[in-house]
């Protein structure tokens, strides 16, 4: 059932409105939602399934025959002058038989398939991560999607009290027409904006909408939610927040991993014995000789042709891979956080400086222009200059916070760091 614009959900006990959607709330949703989420989690069982088939031990085997049945049947097949089936000159046998495996090879698969899991669970740690910051970023640019719409209608609206003022003057013979249908142009061009804004406010809202898993809710969404503020404060890059990273302690389990499979490969040299227990039923054999006999073999594979050298090598091979990949995760943690630190600080100043002169020394420019124009000490090209030159600025504004709102979401994926221990 489809949610109304501001009508209250529940999410467990946690109650949030797509109408009102802070960004805290967007999080939580896409914790529960998220498709790619739950397609990692399923995952991350189907690697547990996979330790628990490594842990078995081979099954006995069970195996019944007959043979040596004489088909002379008036003849041959009596015994003790009975012709019951007991009795019979046939020879039945009955056998269990047990593989037996050696060269540590069953502790070696679970060690591995536990590793698999440690690995799959730093995998959904960092398919997290890495979705986490498309939220936030989805979430910024609906945030200010919304505020370019509502900066070109307010200038929109602007215009049209404007037009209507110049078309009284212009009745008036205050004005010139063509003053006029400069404005009109201007307004005419504002529309175009605004209508380009709300296009780009409903593929926010659609993208967001995906990563909480509310797709058929996305044009009820709106953030509810203030922008970041700014920080000066950054802290230096350290060892830990590249070496504790998911993907990173990842591609170092999976080291190990590949490591143990390595030996699991050179354990396929230890040869694996079949032991094997016979019961054989034989009415009718020899004179003194009793109808029931035991026996046992052992059977023990001979490499004569073949030492599993293919399997050796790949399993050397996978070593090395896995140590090149950790060396590109640790490359990919130091190129993410050295760029999120320097697009923060970049992002920073740029706010600081809108926030606290440009837009300033625009207000006031274009308020001047507005103060002289309407006392007829400016003309309509100095007005319209200084509207445009605000309504820039306040898009800029705009843009350059929601840039600093994604570098610092960045920055705090970069320096996402788990502890190996606690991968929930």
């Amino acid at each position: 059932m489809g949610l109304l614009l501001n009508a209250p959900a529940f999410c467990g006990e946690l109650p949030y409105q797509l109408g009102h959607l802070t960004l805290k709330s967007a999080q939580q949703l896409f914790e529960l939602n998220n498709h790619e989420l739950k397609a990692a989690s399923i995952m991350l069982k189907a690697r547990e399934a996979d330790a628990m088939t490594a842990a078995q031990k081979p099954n006995p085997l069970l195996s019944l025959g007959v043979s040596n049945l004489n088909l002379n049947r008036s003849q041959g097949n009596t015994n003790n002058g009975s012709n019951s089936l007991q009795d019979q000159t046939l020879n039945s046998a009955l056998q269990i038989s047990q593989l037996i495996e050696r060269g540590e090879k069953r502790e070696l698969r679970m060690a591995s398939a536990n590793d698999a899991i440690k690995a799959t669970q730093m995998d959904l740690q960092d398919t997290k991560r890495q979705l986490t910051l498309l939220l936030n970023n989805a979430f910024y640019d609906l945030l200010l999607s919304q505020e370019l719409e509502k900066i070109n209608i307010e200038n929109l609206n602007l215009y049209k009290k404007t037009i209507e003022a110049a078309e009284l003057r212009l009745k008036a013979g205050d004005v010139a027409s063509n003053d006029v249908s400069r404005m009109r142009v201007d307004a005419l061009k504002t529309e175009n904006d605004l209508r380009q804004a709300q296009n780009n406010r409903q593929k926010a809202q659609s993208n967001l909408a995906y990563l909480i898993g509310k797709s058929n809710e996305a044009n009820s969404i709106n953030a509810d939610d203030v922008w970041p503020e700014t920080n000066d404060a950054l802290k230096p890059i350290n060892d830990d927040a590249i070496n504790k990273r998911p993907d990173v302690l990842a591609a170092e389990i999976r080291i190990k991993q590949a490591e143990e499979n390595e030996r699991l490969a050179q354990s396929l040299k230890t040869r694996d014995i079949n032991i094997a227990l016979q019961y054989q039923h034989f009415p009718g054999q020899m004179p003194g000789a009793d109808v029931n006999t035991i026996g046992a073999t052992v059977t023990v594979p001979l490499f004569t042709n073949y030492e599993y050298q293919g399997e050796i090598a790949r399993a050397q091979t996978e070593v090395n891979s896995a140590l090149s990949y950790k060396e590109q995760a640790q490359s990919s943690a130091i190129t993410d956080l050295n760029k999120a630190h320097s697009d923060v600080q970049s992002t920073l100043e740029k706010n600081q400086r809108f926030n606290q002169q440009i837009l300033l020394e625009a207000h006031k420019a274009a308020d001047a222009a507005e103060f002289a124009y309407s006392h007829g000490a400016a003309g309509i090209t100095d007005l319209l200059d200084a509207r445009r030159v605000l309504r820039t600025l306040e898009l800029d504004a705009a843009n350059v916070k929601a840039d600093y709102a994604k570098a610092l979401a960045a920055l705090e994926a970069a320096n996402k760091t788990i502890d190996i221990n606690d991968s929930n």
